[in-house]
């Protein structure tokens, strides 16, 4: 009886059976694609209905008159805050000097007092001056929007500076998890198993099954939490700081470094690694001289890829606290400050491509 089951799955399916099968597999198919389609609320015509929002919101809004006189309103009252503030500390400080104990209402009376006779006095020409950088400023800040980016010399060099600590944030990252990832994926790997626990006896083929099982699902695990996730984690660990960041990068990375060189490992072409297993080389030679010079082109293209991305991911990382140029663009953004954060993002996107560029001629000295 069990000798006819064998007989009857192995039959080949006939043309009909295979035309059944397949018209099954699209029915699946196209009702998952059209469940998910509306699920997910997908509506081409909603971004044409919305162009307008998105014009406002990249390049700003016009402001109606009622905005415009509320902004003419609170520029008009600059120039008594900031003669009003530079009073109170002026007086503060004297009041110290001289060892006077001044309650703070009788310090704002007085400032107050200096103050009108200090705003009688100002020119027309500097009050105005005053009231129309305000009046700018206002209206930059109200009507939004990403462009014309911010082109202070003061900030770039902060956002310089940033950027500069998330290229560095990648680079130790992606350096941590392709060390680890290298040794572990040979434990992941059937053939290479096979090499370092050789045998057909139960004790062997268990030592093979078990390390291969663990580890691949610890790198599972490793890959299984978003960077985000890995840096919120670690910034309630150990602080806020770019340490932060450079631990979840890596141990995302690891996981998915390990489980690549790990596959890349088991497609490699066996006959080289028998001619020189038939030399009578040790299974750490075998796996230096055989299996890695095989999949180096391999790793140090993915290694590269993971690189950029990693860039990018550091970005986001700073959200969280977890250094970079991202903490600033998240500051920026809560600010509303859109041309500051488009200067940030231009400068990731720049430095993405230069990182491309060099990471694709350093791919073709390995392939």
């Amino acid at each position: 009886m069990r000798q006819e089951c064998t007989l009857d799955a192995a039959t080949p399916r006939t043309p009909l059976q295979k035309r059944v099968l397949l018209g099954v597999l699209a029915a699946v198919t196209t009702a998952v694609l059209i469940g998910s389609y509306v699920w997910t609320g997908i509506d081409p015509f909603q971004l044409y209905n919305k162009r307008q929002n998105a014009f406002e919101y990249l390049f700003g809004k016009q402001l109606n008159e009622m905005e415009l006189k509320d902004i003419d309103s609170q520029a008009g009252r600059i120039p008594g805050i900031i003669v009003q503030a530079r009073a109170t500390e002026e007086l503060k400080k004297e009041f110290e000097r001289e060892g006077k104990n001044v309650s703070g209402f009788e310090l704002q009376k007085q400032a107050k007092i200096l103050a009108e006779k200090r705003l009688q006095a100002m020119p027309e020409v500097e009050r105005e001056k005053i009231v129309n950088r305000e009046r700018a400023r206002l209206i930059d800040e109200r009507s939004g929007g990403y462009f014309p980016p911010d082109a202070n010399p003061g900030n770039l060099a902060m956002y310089s500076k940033a950027l500069a600590e998330t290229i560095a944030i990648a680079i130790w990252g992606t350096l941590f998890a392709f060390l680890a990832a290298i040794p572990v994926s040979v434990f992941a790997a059937r053939n290479t198993l096979a090499l370092i626990a050789p045998g057909e006896d139960a004790l062997s083929r268990g030592i093979r099954w078990f390390s291969q099982f663990v580890v691949r699902r610890i790198l599972d695990f490793c890959r299984g939490f978003n960077e985000f996730v890995m840096a919120l984690i670690f910034v309630a660990v150990i602080g806020l700081g770019p340490f932060a960041g450079v631990m979840s990068l890596a141990i995302h990375t690891f996981g998915i470094l390990g489980k690549v060189f790990s596959e890349g490992i088991e497609a490699i072409e066996p006959g080289q690694v028998e001619a020189v297993e038939a030399s009578g080389a040790s299974p750490a030679q075998i796996i230096a001289f055989s299996v890695l010079p095989q999949i180096m082109p391999m790793v140090v293209s993915y290694s590269l890829l993971r690189f950029e991305s990693n860039v990018r991911s550091a970005t986001i990382l700073g959200f969280v606290g977890a250094g970079g140029i991202g903490f600033l663009i998240f500051d920026k953004i809560n600010g509303y400050l859109y041309r500051e954060v488009s200067t940030m993002m231009i400068m990731v996107i720049a430095s993405v491509t230069v990182i491309d560029y060099f990471c694709g001629m350093l791919r073709k000295r390995f392939t």
